[in-house]
């Protein structure tokens, strides 16, 4: 198989490594990319949400399988154009993506699903938002409803700073606060059914003992040895199943990766949100411990023939990512500055680029999230102790990463 990836993250080199191990592919693209990427991967300079230039490159390269990584250009359509091209595509349609595009239209689709997640109302002028925040209380959820890089919820009890953040949006949904552990389920659909993936717990807020703005994820670790027995079971039953039916009596059937986000409340498992994509950096530990080849699993969901695949199957032990954030991230990280260590190794543990680029023979720091350090071992102990000896040996001017992840599981 010959497989374009689309995307330029820590979540992209998380599938091109996975995919490169695959012995099915014999060939891995990517566009556009990044420094680490391009040491497992052809790169192509392409606009990601370009429908027709990423449609045009999957032609020309007569790739087997594209594989979306981030949600924007799904939202813009280039799942659609790939198909049209007749390509086969792991991603939802523009219409599907929505899900993650409107919180208030995943909203909307969770209701007729009857799927389990916080009440909530849409609020469009100053004064609805405060009559929301008075009517759910603190403390106050306030979610840009369009694409936010995963940093457009405000979660606070401070009336006024939720106000302000709704004030910027054009439109929030503002909803009651779900109390409990979070956990990040992926079912991966390929329009009419879908089999889940193992659970991971992501680490959002920027700083240690969960303090600070919200990120788009400071690291994450799976499996989740404290999660309730049938978890996974639950979910697929009450949310995963009547989504991706719901869609598909819309005439929008799902096909890719729904990411679940819940918490786990004393009334059961509820949702916080949608989205349209692997999560990152979740995937970089939940892709780390699938056994599963990659490619084949991914074209089962593209063409519809899922239930054919069979089960699967995952290596034991454990995976903890740790992300090196620039300077001043995640307000106006810094960038250019170059990052020094990365041939360091520690056994168990490897470097997934996310915001980075090459200078010449150097590598440098080029969005806020640079670095994903994956660490593996026997249990998260292990796994954790890795992922920071390696992390202490990256040295990147005035970064910062949490030293804190995965240490409410031990």
């Amino acid at each position: 198989m010959r497989v374009l990836v689309i995307g330029s993250g820590g979540r992209e080199h998380a599938l091109c490594r996975s995919l490169a191990a695959d012995p099915q592919v014999t060939e891995v693209h990517c566009a556009p990319g990044n420094a680490g990427i391009a040491q497992v991967a052809t790169l192509h300079r392409v606009t990601s949400t370009d429908p027709a230039a990423v449609a045009a490159l999957a032609v020309e390269l007569e790739a087997d399988l594209v594989v979306v990584g981030p949600e924007a250009p799904l939202v813009a359509g280039v799942a659609d154009a790939v198909r049209r091209a007749g390509v086969p595509c792991f991603g939802p349609s523009a219409q599907a993506a929505r899900l993650e595009g409107s919180k208030a239209f995943a909203k909307d689709v969770m209701a007729a699903a009857g799927v389990p997640t916080a009440r909530s109302r849409t609020c469009a002028t100053p004064e609805e938002a405060a009559a929301a925040l008075d009517e759910f209380g603190a403390p106050y959820v306030v979610k840009d409803d369009g694409l936010a890089a995963g940093k457009g919820v405000v979660v606070t009890g401070d009336r006024d700073e939720a106000l302000r953040h709704a004030a910027a949006c054009d439109r929030v949904v503002i909803e009651e606060f779900l109390d409990g552990p979070e956990v990040s389920l992926f079912a991966l659909c390929d329009g009419t059914t879908a089999v889940p993936l193992q659970p991971a717990q992501d680490h959002k807020r920027a700083y240690d003992g969960d303090e600070g703005p919200n990120t788009g994820g400071m690291g994450a670790y799976t499996p989740l040895p404290w999660a309730p027995e049938g978890l996974t079971e639950q979910v697929m039953s009450e949310t995963v199943f009547p989504t991706v039916t719901e869609l598909a009596r819309r005439g929008t059937p799902y096909t890719g990766v729904l990411y679940v986000g819940l918490a786990l409340t004393s009334k059961g498992p509820k949702v916080i949100e949608f989205n349209a994509r692997f999560g990152d950096p979740e995937t970089q530990v939940v892709l780390d411990r699938l056994a599963t080849p990659l490619a084949g699993l991914l074209l089962a969901c593209a063409t519809g023939t899922l239930d054919a695949f069979g089960p699967i199957s995952y290596r034991g032990g454990a995976a903890v990512t740790v992300v090196v954030a620039a300077e001043n991230y995640p307000a106006d990280p810094v960038k250019g500055d170059v990052i020094e260590g990365l041939s360091d190794e520690v056994e168990g543990a490897y470097v997934l680029h996310a915001g980075t680029a090459s200078d010449g023979d150097r590598v440098v720091s080029s969005g806020g999230r640079v670095l994903s350090v994956v660490g593996t071992g026997p249990d998260v102990a292990a796994a954790r102790a890795a992922a920071y000896e390696l992390t202490g040996r990256i040295r990147l001017r005035g970064s910062h990463h949490r030293t804190d992840i995965a240490a409410q599981a031990l």
